[in-house]
């Protein structure tokens, strides 16, 4: 093969590799979107139960297409609390599996009826362009992206078939196992993933290639790229907590383990493709696949019971930092943005966080307040100017998550600004309450055991109304609403009637008409607190 030749082959592979990823990218995003919420709830039913958190592995990777993107959003769940590396263990094994989908669509273009597929790509595109609803527009760019990954797979072919003498006459120089073992891990590292790898060994296939003699050393390619898929996980923990590289680590454990005990199988017998999968499958392109995919489950079988053995080993090798680790105190981890429903999700428990630090300001400013100690105002300012941190930071999730986030996403995103800004009034009372209880000390005013009475009766449905406002935010409850605005309506009926005692005493003499300026304030804070909380109620459900 001339210079030349050499140029326009490594063209056309690089644009059928191009082609591919494209389409690959459409449909993973596409099924992701249409797919709203189900990603959330698969990782929500994250348990102690082993193989259900396998099945919830392999049905997000199914769903993402990637299992270096789902590995990544475990690390994130780890890195914040809210998956153990016993369930992270159990979840990766499942990923490994999930991401032999790819391997089995890409086999497919072995058969001639695939050609007749690529033309999902005019159609997928016609239907994004007339559709008017956003679910017909994603469907559209869905069956597009397949059409694309069968174009990306026809391209590949075409361009080793060009040259196919010359390329086989290379490959089949190229028998040594651990040289093909390493390059499945470098290309798989360099590119990112081990579908695309895997997608062109398959192409390879198609276009009539072998690698050696035709045996086994196809299967050592296959195998480095379960070890090269680690690199994504484990380039995302450096910057984690213990914890979250300890699950990376657990990921290239269980890929190099297995990978190494499938290299000593092959090694030790010669003929192991010739006499299983090439037995059972006409298809070279079919072979490949189907060993990718047993290979997965197979080491999962294998390495399932020993998850407890994995997280220990973990542990022993990836030591706390000498400065003791502070406990993540955010949801919001960058990993999360490769979902939007995922970062959505990890986003309202963030503002249940906030919700929760604004209401402990607003309790220590009201004790400031009734006990008239100015000591406790310091701890109510940190309280809120904590609220105004994690404000900040939600902030710039949510730019983060919009610039990248669909239009069926935008009411969510808008729904949460929303309920940001209410959360972040509940701080701003808090902050009142300071200023009122400097002013009750500093000009020495009295309120009566009566008035402070009626004050703790308005504050106790204020908390028995946040109390409803955070059920409806953790669990989703429209049911709730109704009991909501009740109480809502309770604490607007306090109000009234808190005024009303307070000028009748007044006209009676026995309260100081220095006093009244902040008491009904002090009284109209709480009723605006209790808008708040119910229009956060409200925005969660509707």
């Amino acid at each position: 093969m001339t210079l030349g030749g050499l140029a326009l082959f490594f063209v056309r592979l690089l644009a059928g590799t191009g082609v591919f990823l494209v389409g690959v990218h459409l449909l993973t995003a596409n099924i992701e979107q249409l797919a709203t919420g189900k990603l959330k709830e698969l990782f929500g039913k994250t348990a102690d139960k082993r193989l259900v958190n396998v099945g919830v592995g392999a049905a997000a990777t199914a769903l993402i297409q990637s299992s270096g993107v789902t590995t990544v959003l475990i690390v994130g769940f780890v890195n914040v609390g809210v998956m153990n590396l016993y369930q992270a263990a159990a979840m990766i094994m499942g990923a490994n599996i999930g991401t032999t989908v790819t391997a089995q669509i890409a086999a497919l273009s072995a058969f001639p009826i695939t050609t007749y597929i690529q033309v999902l790509v005019f159609v997928g595109i016609m239907l994004s362009m007339i559709g008017k609803e956003d679910t017909k527009k994603k469907l559209g760019l869905l069956l597009a992206g397949l059409g694309l990954i069968f174009i990306g797979l026809a391209l590949m072919s075409d361009a080793m078939k060009a040259d196919r003498d010359a390329i086989q006459s290379l490959f089949t120089m190229v028998r040594d196992p651990l040289l093909l073992f390493f390059i499945g891990i470098f290309l798989t590292a360099l590119v990112q993933s081990s579908s695309a790898t895997t997608s062109i060994i398959i192409a390879m296939s198609v276009a009539g290639l072998t690698v050696g003699t035709g045996g086994n050393e196809v299967l050592y390619i296959i195998l480095g790229t379960n070890i090269g898929s680690c690199v994504t996980a484990l380039m995302s923990s450096f910057t984690a907590g213990a914890n979250a590289r300890r699950a990376s680590f657990i990921h290239l454990m269980f890929n190099t383990l297995g990978s190494g005990i499938f290299f000593l199988v092959l090694a030790f017998w010669p003929g192991f493709m010739t006499c299983t999968f090439g037995r059972w499958f006409s298809e070279t392109a079919t072979q490949i696949a189907m060993f990718h995919t047993f290979f997965n489950v197979t080491c999962t079988v294998l390495f399932l019971p020993l998850c407890g053995w994995f997280v220990r080993v973990s542990e022993r090798l990836i030591r706390e930092r000498e400065v003791r680790e502070e406990p993540q105190e955010t949801y919001l981890d960058e990993r999360m943005l490769a979902s939007t429903s995922l970062a959505i999700s990890q986003l309202e428990k963030e503002m249940v966080r906030l919700s929760d630090t604004a209401m402990e300001a607003f309790r220590t400013g009201y004790r400031s307040f009734q006990d008239r100690d100015k000591e406790l105002i310091a701890p109510t300012q940190k309280l809120i100017d904590r609220a105004g941190g994690v404000e900040q930071a939600v902030v710039n999730y949510l730019i983060r998550l919009a610039a990248q986030s669909k239009l069926s996403d935008e009411r969510d995103i808008s729904r949460l600004h929303g309920s940001l800004a209410d959360i972040m009034r509940i701080a701003e009372i808090a902050d009142n309450l300071t200023k009122y209880t400097r002013a009750s000390v500093d000009r020495n005013l009295d309120f009566s055991q009566s008035v402070r009475q009626e004050l703790d009766g308005m504050t106790q449905r204020v908390e028995e109304l946040y109390g409803l406002t955070r059920r409806v935010m953790v669990e989703k409850d429209a049911g709730l609403l109704g009991e909501v605005d009740r109480v809502e309506n309770d604490v607007d009926t306090l109000r009234k009637r808190l005024i009303e005692s307070h000028i009748e005493r007044l006209n009676q003499g026995a309260c100081s008409a220095a006093s009244s300026g902040v008491f009904i304030n002090l009284v109209s804070n709480l009723e605006r607190l209790g808008d708040h909380l119910t229009y956060i109620a409200h925005s969660t459900v509707e």
